[in-house]
């Protein structure tokens, strides 16, 4: 059990994993998956009940004790080590837990090349993280984790943000550990994903098991199809849009953008129009989110980006923002210190207050959970809720073009649904 203030987080959650098992927790945004993750590691301490490795009662223990009883985690989103290289990331996991020993044995850099090659790092492991694609940060993320030789590894969102093969590349990479005889605990909101990797799946709904089994028995529960998968996902009819001449909304011609000496975009060029929804898509490290950042005025690029027909160069990113070019980025960037109603607020201060209200009053018929959080502080919602929080900050700006990195990412099916629904009415 595990209660925040008068929040019950996690109520009479149990389970078993056994040596060689991968074993899936799903549930909507908000459920407490995060919660249980973080009971197990020592990240939070249980107001009740045991948390056992290897018949060890671990729970209460600080997170480096219970690190060093076997158990690793891949959290959600990378918080790496910036100015350090990815081998010298790995290497500090290798590190001795003594202060009387600071120097890496001659063995350190061996198996942590060793590890790296494992997940697929090879060719990366002398750049720094910032300029690695995101596939590549979660890479090092499991490749930390695993450096110490876990029994049990927790895995918090590993398909987010993945393409296909990617999801693939990492299915495989996981489904390795069953064969090393490691007990998996894995997060994800990727239902096919899941279900090809797992052995069983565990169900929760607002901090309480709802079901439990194969992943063909839990995804055929009615409980979980109400709560979590929604029903099925409709389609919006495209309307069709007027295809008069004129300058359209936004014109992106021949931009490029250089990272130093790295070639980060090379002669892109795309326009949108009223009404009009355009997918950027490719693989990670592709540009896209480099792209968006050039739109937005938060790097410098050559060729030209036109808003309305002005060029946008001579602008900064808060004028591009007020202009109406509002973009929810990939990493969210909330101020999670911050209440949820702060974080929403600060988004709609140049607009009137009726303006901002009645913006405010849709965003939290359209994501209730955000009502029930309204006091509650950005940095300690789950995942999705603060995905979810990231979009209505971008969406309380009434956006003229709204761009959207990754929006899908942490988010359950059924809210997928409902964002899907928010964006007709956008366009509408």
């Amino acid at each position: 059990h595990k209660r925040f203030g008068g929040l019950v987080a996690v109520k009479n959650i149990g389970f078993d994993m056994r040596e060689g098992e991968i074993l899936g927790l799903i549930g909507p945004n908000g459920s407490g998956k995060s919660t249980v993750m973080k009971l197990i590691m020592g990240i939070e301490r249980p107001d009740q009940g045991a948390v056992r490795v290897a018949g060890t009662d671990v729970a209460g223990w600080p997170a480096h004790r219970i690190a060093r009883a076997g158990v690793g985690i891949v959290f959600q989103h990378s918080r790496p080590l910036h100015r350090q290289t990815v081998l010298e990331n790995i290497k500090l996991a290798l590190l001795p837990d003594s202060l009387l020993r600071l120097a890496a044995g001659a063995h350190v850099e061996a198996r942590a090349r060793e590890i790296a090659e494992r997940v697929g790092l090879e060719r990366v492991l002398h750049r720094h993280p910032p300029t690695l694609p995101f596939a590549d940060l979660r890479r090092m993320e499991l490749a930390k984790a695993i450096a110490r030789d876990p029994q049990v590894v927790l895995v918090d969102e590993p398909f987010a943000g993945l393409t296909a093969a990617e999801v693939a590349t990492f299915s495989a990479l996981i489904a390795s550990f069953r064969e090393q005889g490691r007990a998996v605990l894995l997060v994800d909101h990727n239902v096919k994903g899941v279900a090809a990797v797992v052995d069983r799946v565990f169900a929760m709904y607002l901090g309480e098991p709802i079901a439990e089994g194969s992943a063909s028995e839990v995804m055929a529960n009615e409980t979980v199809r109400r709560v979590y998968l929604g029903g099925t996902i409709e389609t919006h009819a495209r309307p069709e849009l007027d295809k008069r001449g004129g300058p359209p909304l936004l014109d992106v011609r021949d931009v490029s953008v250089l990272y130093g000496k790295a070639q980060a975009l090379q002669g892109v060029s795309l326009h949108v129009r009223e009404q009009e929804f355009v997918s950027v898509v490719g693989l990670n490290g592709a540009g896209k989110t480099t792209l968006f950042n050039a739109i937005s005025g938060l790097v410098p690029y050559t060729g030209t980006i036109a808003w309305g027909g002005e060029p946008l160069r001579s602008r900064g990113p808060g004028a591009i923002a007020r202009a109406g070019i509002v973009q929810c980025p990939e990493n969210r960037e909330l101020f999670g210190s911050m209440s949820v109603q702060e974080n929403l607020e600060l988004g709609g201060q140049h607009l009137s207050p009726a303006e901002r209200q009645g913006q405010l009053d849709w965003l939290l018929n359209l994501f209730p959970i955000l009502r029930e959080r309204q006091r509650q502080a950005a940095g300690t919602l789950s995942g999705g809720e603060q995905q979810m929080l990231a979009i209505a900050r971008a969406l309380v700006m009434k956006p003229r073009l709204l761009i959207l990195d990754e929006p899908t990412l942490g988010l359950a099916p059924v809210i997928l649904e409902q964002l899907s629904n928010a964006l007709a009415e956008l366009r509408r």
